[in-house]
């Protein structure tokens, strides 16, 4: 394996891993709080990699990726809950609603921070070319990641935080969307569609991510 590709990876890969695997951890963690505790049943509340990789989302698909030279992005197993665990005082509807705002939070949280120590560093620790492009890559993945799953298709974290929203006589409606959720996305993806509804507000978003920084250092 040469030199590049172990860069690649170390650029790319290792930070979808941990990005994908911090997505999943924070919707068990919300749910747990709210009184879930599926998750942390199943050892789902772990930073280890191992209870989070789906052979494809995980690993397949971001090695494919790697090599076609693309941007590289992926999933990890979905972190199961169940809302009927929920505190009596947390509404079903609310309470799936911030699980699933959880993961793109995260995310979201991620790429600031990502961003603070990009900034920092270029400003006062001097690094190869490749550690800047390490955090400048993580910035982006977690900022890509979050708006990817803010899109309101089911599965997508986004169609959840919609139902929170919608008033019960919608659900019937909601389900049959979910029924073909999958092929919706397929189609945007293979249309192009998908593209023009994430890269706007991502450029904008990388470009703000990484000016907040600056007022501070």
């Amino acid at each position: 394996m040469g030199f590049d590709v172990i860069t690649r990876i170390a650029i790319w890969v290792v930070p979808v891993l941990f990005s994908i695997v911090i997505h999943e951890v924070a919707h068990g963690w919300m749910a747990y709080r709210l009184g879930d505790p599926t998750a942390k049943h199943m050892g789902r509340l772990t930073l280890n990699p191992l209870p989070h990789i789906d052979p494809i989302g995980t690993v397949i698909l971001p090695m494919i990726l790697l090599i076609l030279g693309g941007p590289v992005f992926g999933w990890a197993k979905p972190v199961p809950f169940n809302p009927q665990n929920f505190h009596p005082h947390v509404n079903i509807r609310r309470g799936s609603m911030w699980v699933a705002l959880a993961g793109p939070g995260s995310n979201l949280i991620l790429a600031l921070i990502g961003s603070f120590m990009l900034v920092f560093l270029r400003k006062y620790i001097p690094l190869p070319a490749a550690g800047y492009m390490l955090f400048s890559a993580f910035v982006g993945i977690n900022l890509f990641l979050a708006l990817l799953n803010l899109v309101p298709v089911p599965p997508l974290d986004g169609s959840k935080i919609l139902w929170g929203f919608l008033p019960p006589k919608y659900d019937h409606y909601f389900m049959m969307v979910e029924r073909y959720g999958f092929l919706i996305i397929v189609i945007l993806l293979g249309s192009g569609a998908l593209s023009h509804i994430v890269l706007p507000p991502f450029r904008l978003l990388y470009t703000l991510f990484l000016a907040i920084p600056q007022f501070l250092f």
